[in-house]
């Protein structure tokens, strides 16, 4: 499966390169002068070879990123003898390094060559005057402005979509800053630890997160508030804020609704300029409040989310019925329930009234005998294939979660202090998206139409192609554990003698990209 970037293979590449750049050159990396330009000294250290393409990417980036102190909205302490913005570039370089957290810092290279303690990293990122969501819209106005002046966007089919969705951010430790129990939808069961509510960019090649919110839940029991007893909340890390600060804002936001925060961030997303044709939702969040809300907004935006097979109920030319009670009457029809023999599913498309909203429900299911899932738009002018299509995007902030968390240790801060959580995020945020903009330039950019078929064959997975990589990883595994024959298992699914593999084959071939 191929990955943004490796970034083990990041660390083997810098460590072996300054090592031998430092021989040759005899250069005292201990001794360079604290105030100069971080990445400028950086650069001067790698040859423009392709074995360092990648951390070349990374630099350039950066480089042509700045930020001032107006933008960041803070000052450097009086005793750090780095600016804010050479902390902020150190720490955002940090996964690039190998450098797990601020505690590892000093014996990396990256240590050696700008030497300072770890207690500047943790101060740093304490900060609760520190206006992390500018710092990562200045990052992203810049990058998406970019992103957008490429030939392959401006002429680009694919819709630009804000993708919402929730994750867990599971915790061993019990005196986190507001930590508690939430339930988790991938365990089903209630577990120690955060939930982020994130806002995704995509343009259907290249992802950027945008913003994103530490949620809790006060749970069910009044006598047990956050699922813990009087004695764990007593033991929690707690600290008194300044109202006004950044991170007493962000920690205010903490027991809203997760409806409320979304609507928040997809105001601020709009208001700093993002522009986006469909905002994708899976079941939880699809509701009045989000219809009336995206169909407010005048910058031509359309809701696109799934629905649940429930009690609420939609306004059609025969009155208020339930999705259920729709699709019923529409498989009583004849020619109204329609075969697709390319995506080998069922379809129904029925015009209906939600929330005062003219919409239009997309009923799918596979199999004569499956179970119907649907989907809303406000987009009545959409087709099923296209809602399909469109909606199968949502499917890359999953991705995106599991990608962050596997490389950037998304959620992974062991810090007590609730700005210190917010700090670690936004980086992960920085760093994927910087990693994402380098993916794209390197894979998807082309020197010309002479070149196009050429570049085709490099272009890297999209995200069905990378399910389909996991899918290539359990059959190795599958293969050592039983000691099958790897090529005849792959054989099986190409040529399908298998009937489960060919079905497995068929239905990743039913996926639609959705990089």
């Amino acid at each position: 499966m191929l990955r943004l970037i490796s970034l083990r293979k990041f660390a083997y590449l810098i460590d072996n390169h300054y090592i031998s750049v430092a021989k040759q050159t005899n250069i005292d990396i201990l001794s360079m002068n604290k105030d100069r330009q971080i990445i400028s000294e950086l650069n001067s250290f790698f040859a423009e070879d392709n074995n360092t393409k990648a951390i070349q990417g990374v630099m350039n980036v950066l480089s042509h990123i700045t930020l001032n102190h107006r933008q960041m909205d803070f000052a450097k302490a009086e005793n750090c003898k780095f600016t804010a913005s050479q902390v902020l570039e150190l720490m955002v370089l940090f996964p690039f390094f190998a450098i797990k957290n601020s505690l590892g810092y000093a014996g990396s290279v990256l240590g050696q060559m700008f030497a300072c303690k770890k207690d500047m990293f943790y101060r740093f990122l304490s900060n609760e005057n520190i206006n992390w969501r500018q710092v990562v819209y200045s990052f992203n106005r810049r990058l998406l402005a970019r992103i957008g002046m490429r030939s392959d966007s401006v002429k680009s089919k694919d819709p630009r979509c804000l993708i919402a969705d929730d994750t867990d951010f599971p915790k061993t430790g019990r005196k986190g800053e507001l930590l508690g129990r939430i339930f988790s939808h991938v365990k089903h069961a209630s577990i120690l630890g955060y939930k982020g509510l994130f806002l995704l960019f995509t343009d259907g090649k290249t992802q950027t997160f945008v913003d994103f919110t530490l949620q809790g839940e006060m749970g069910k029991k009044p006598a047990k508030p956050q699922g813990l007893t009087q004695k764990q909340l007593d033991a929690r890390y707690s600290k008194e804020r300044d109202a006004d600060s950044r991170a007493a804002k962000r920690s205010a936001e903490y027991f809203q609704s997760k409806m409320d925060n979304l609507i928040r961030m997809v105001k601020r997303a709009i208001l700093e300029g993002i522009r986006f044709d469909y905002l994708l939702v899976d079941s939880w969040f699809t509701c009045k409040e989000l219809v009336q809300f995206v169909r407010s907004r005048r910058i031509g935006c359309h809701l696109l989310g799934m629905i649940k097979m429930s009690k609420t109920k939609y306004d059609t030319a025969e009155g208020a019925m339930t999705a259920n009670a729709i699709i019923a009457r529409e498989s009583k029809r004849k020619g109204h329930v329609k075969y697709s023999r390319h995506y080998r599913f069922y379809y129904c498309e029925v015009a209906a009234t939600f929330a005062g909203t003219p919409v239009k429900l997309f009923f799918y299911r596979n199999g004569k005998k499956g179970d119907w899932n649907a989907l809303l738009s406000t987009n009545t002018a959409l087709g099923a294939y296209e809602a399909y299509k469109i909606y199968s995007m949502r499917w890359a902030i999953e991705v995106s979660f599991a990608e962050a968390k596997r490389l950037l240790n998304l959620g992974k801060c062991q810090c007590r202090d609730f700005a210190s959580q917010i700090a670690s995020i936004s980086l992960c945020m920085l760093q994927y998206n910087i990693l994402g903009y380098v993916k794209r330039y390197e894979s998807y950019e082309t020197i010309g139409g002479v070149f196009k078929d050429v570049t085709q064959a490099s272009v890297e997975l999209t995200v069905t192609e990378k399910i389909w990589g996991i899918l290539m990883e359990v059959i190795q595994t599958i293969a050592a554990a039983f000691n099958f024959d790897q090529d005849e298992m792959m054989r099986a699914i190409i040529n399908n003698n298998n009937k489960e593999l060919s079905a497995v084959r068929r239905a990743f071939e039913a996926l639609q990209p959705a990089a």
